[in-house]
């Protein structure tokens, strides 16, 4: 029961003065440091309808998310909102049309829309496989992805996937192939991303394996693996966790 009424807590959206976010202490979040991660590419809000999940950022933000396309052999399709300059918000559900396919990310079990992952763009996603490798990480990739949008264009991509993600806090990697055109570009606009963060039991064993991956994530102390985001409108203010 506690954790529920922290969850709801933590998605309650109110207003907010965005001349202020930047100061603004959180309940349950970090002091201010680096606020949302250099080399962050976007976060994915999980839900088990794509329609709900649009629904609900809307009511909160009052800004309606587009629908992105289809990811095949994947069983989900998205909806994208832009978050700024190269960052953006996925909203990512299972697909009625690919009902066949294993449910990676548990969407379906989701009782409401929360954050279950994110993705960093390192440049050369090539160099840091062999960067990783040998540093001893393991991980698979890169490995060649794709969707069309509703206009027909197609976007291309390749990703990088962490075997040991810390309980879901450390990203997958993209590098979008030079003639997609980057969704935060296009996608709907009037949000920005404030904040992005981990929680963890042991954080500094997580810090050190995030400058070990060339990432500037915050990470504070917490009773379980978290992420934690604040995105911030004209209207309000949305705070979002895993």
């Amino acid at each position: 029961m506690a954790d529920q009424i922290l969850r709801r807590e933590f998605l309650i959206s109110g207003a907010a003065a965005l001349a202020g976010l930047k100061t603004r202490q959180y309940n349950g979040f970090a002091p201010a440091g680096n606020e949302v991660p250099t080399l962050l590419d976007h976060i994915l809000l999980g839900c088990s309808d794509l329609d709900r999940g649009i629904a609900f950022v809307e009511e909160r933000t009052g800004v309606r998310a587009a629908f992105g396309g289809v990811h095949p052999g994947r069983g989900t399709r998205n909806a994208l909102l832009s978050l700024g300059e190269r960052r953006y918000l996925e909203i990512i559900a299972p697909d009625p049309e690919q009902s066949e396919v294993p449910d990676a990310y548990g969407l379906l079990r989701l009782d409401e829309p929360r954050l279950v992952t994110w993705a960093a763009h390192p440049g050369d996603i090539q160099a840091l496989a062999a960067r990783l490798a040998k540093a001893g990480i393991v991980a698979e990739g890169p490995t060649p992805g794709s969707r069309k949008r509703p206009d027909g264009k197609l976007l291309q991509w390749k990703t990088l996937n962490l075997q040991e993600t810390a309980g879901g806090l450390l990203p997958f990697f993209i590098e979008w192939s030079a003639n997609s055109l980057h969704p935060s570009v296009d996608a709907p606009k009037g949000c920005t991303l404030v904040r992005f963060e981990a929680a963890a039991p042991n954080a500094d064993a997580l810090q050190s394996t995030v400058k070990q991956l060339g990432l500037d994530l915050t990470v504070s102390k917490g009773d379980k693996p978290q992420l934690r985001a604040v995105m911030a409108s004209t209207k309000s203010e949305l705070r979002l966790i895993s």
